[in-house]
């Protein structure tokens, strides 16, 4: 028998609303994906992905503090995530928070130097 993760989900209704918000957020619906992955967050609280995913959502929908928040859940469980490092400064940088995201911006190129995260991280500036 399925187990019941609250609600009537299943681990199977948890991995379909995961994919379901993947493709909304790919098609410009942050809140259509956010409504979906708080309920996948609420059975599976430990998901990081889950919580990466929202936190895509929350800043395409300009919902910056709770990007933040998110953001920075994903880094204490995973400090060398450089994409998560790359967007929370993205995130900062929207909310006029230059100092963090230049923080921010400079470990995501320092854990992958990719070009968009060295031309974001500004190395060649002092400070």
């Amino acid at each position: 028998m399925p187990q019941d993760h609250g609600r009537g989900r299943t681990p199977e209704t948890d991995v379909i609303d995961f994919r379901a918000a993947e493709q909304l957020l790919d098609a410009r619906d942050p809140r259509g994906a956010i409504k979906l992955l708080d309920a996948v967050i609420e059975a599976h609280p430990e998901h990081t992905a889950a919580r990466l995913l929202r936190a895509r959502a929350f800043f395409a929908a300009a919902q910056l503090r709770a990007a933040e928040l998110e953001f920075s859940i994903v880094l204490e469980r995973e400090p060398d995530n450089a994409f998560a490092h790359f967007a929370l400064a993205r995130t900062y940088e929207r909310m006029s928070r230059p100092g963090p995201a230049k923080r921010h911006f400079r470990l995501a190129a320092a854990l992958d130097p990719q070009p968009e995260y060295l031309a974001a991280a500004r190395f060649d500036e002092a400070g």
